[in-house]
């Protein structure tokens, strides 16, 4: 005979000959659900990351932060091997591994560039003008860059650059300075024919085409469309990196602050395009770059993500990256040695 205890989740079994054998543990609801509960923000993260497209604002907002997604859906796994939910634990893999799959690759480094002329190029973010125009130009004395682009640039630091002898390294210029935050230029070893900047919601993107080592032209961009801080800026932040040109048919290199990581589906675009970003290439694609200094949004302390890249088209091999600190700035400098290997 069988008997109720009164205790939820307990039940007494008579043993053959009357006696009771004391009770059986059905299984705890709740520890399915926590597992559960576990493994679906994760899962929907996955979801929402695999869909070539930047699905809402917020979005826009969170899926930089997809690396940090990847190493904390771990978790998952563990609470549903622990409670030994076995349905969850599968459901917990693939995610995991899906989210893996989108960064971990980002840490291993591609087959070595081939021959052909070095360029090399640097950019930086000066935070509305502010880095001091000695360091820079110090920055550019010790990596020797053939081209430099430069974001936030203002009509003042523009002056500054100048009389801290930028010229004397840097000899040809496209200058879009601006005040604020919306200035950009191009600075540059070899001689230079400027192009029509990307203009988009007061953020300008300075173009030009450099006569490369090899005699033969190189566009250069340097990448800055605002960014989607609130939602009447998402807009203009989607508008800017829509606009930067295709690789198709030109060496290209796309060099500066896109306010965006590769998890973001307009970046994903230009690297479905034809784009190699080189940071990726070298295995370095999980180094940040923002925010160097301490930065808050409503309160809450933001984790650093990698908003700064260097890109390139066919015909523009990469040979080497690296970041560095600049003074004064929230963003750290990225610099790249590209190979040109055809044009």
């Amino acid at each position: 005979m069988i008997e109720p205890t009164g205790s939820p989740g307990l039940t007494l079994i008579a043993q053959q000959d009357g006696s009771p054998a004391g009770p059986e543990i059905r299984p705890r609801r709740w520890v399915s659900v926590l597992a559960w509960l576990t493994v679906a923000p994760f899962a929907i993260w996955a979801v929402l990351r695999l869909v070539p497209a930047d699905v809402h604002f917020r979005w826009v907002q969170l899926v930089g932060f997809t690396p940090y997604a990847a190493l904390a859906s771990v978790v998952g796994p563990i609470v549903a091997l622990v409670s030994r939910r076995w349905t969850a634990l599968a459901a917990s893999l693939v995610v995991t591994a899906a989210l893996a799959a989108c960064v971990l690759p980002r840490a291993t480094a591609s087959d070595a560039a081939g021959g052909g002329p070095s360029l090399r190029i640097l950019s930086s973010n000066l935070m509305i003008g502010a880095v001091p125009p000695p360091a820079l130009v110090d920055l550019v004395r010790r990596l020797h860059p053939d081209v430099l682009t430069l974001q936030e640039l203002t009509p003042a630091a523009a002056a500054g650059l100048d009389e801290a002898g930028i010229g004397a390294l840097l000899p040809y210029k496209v200058d879009r300075s601006r005040p604020g935050t919306g200035g950009s230029g191009i600075y540059t070893r070899f001689p230079v024919t400027p192009g029509q900047a990307i203009d988009i919601g007061g953020f300008g993107q300075a173009r030009a085409v450099v006569t490369a080592p090899d005699g033969k032209p190189v566009e250069i961009v340097s990448v800055h469309p605002c960014a989607p801080r609130y939602q009447d800026r998402y807009q203009c932040w989607a508008d800017g990196l829509a606009a930067l040109p295709s690789p198709a048919g030109s060496r290209r290199v796309l060099a500066g602050d896109f306010n965006a990581t590769l998890d973001h589906a307009r970046v994903r675009h230009l690297l479905d395009e034809g784009y190699s970003d080189a940071a990726d290439v070298t295995g370095n694609g999980l180094t940040t770059t923002w925010p160097y200094q301490p930065w808050h949004f409503n309160g809450f302390g933001i984790p650093t993500v990698t908003l700064d890249h260097v890109m390139v088209s066919s015909g523009v091999a990469v040979r080497d990256f690296s970041v560095h600190t600049v003074p004064a700035t929230d963003h750290r400098a990225v610099f790249a040695e590209l190979g040109l290997t055809a044009g």
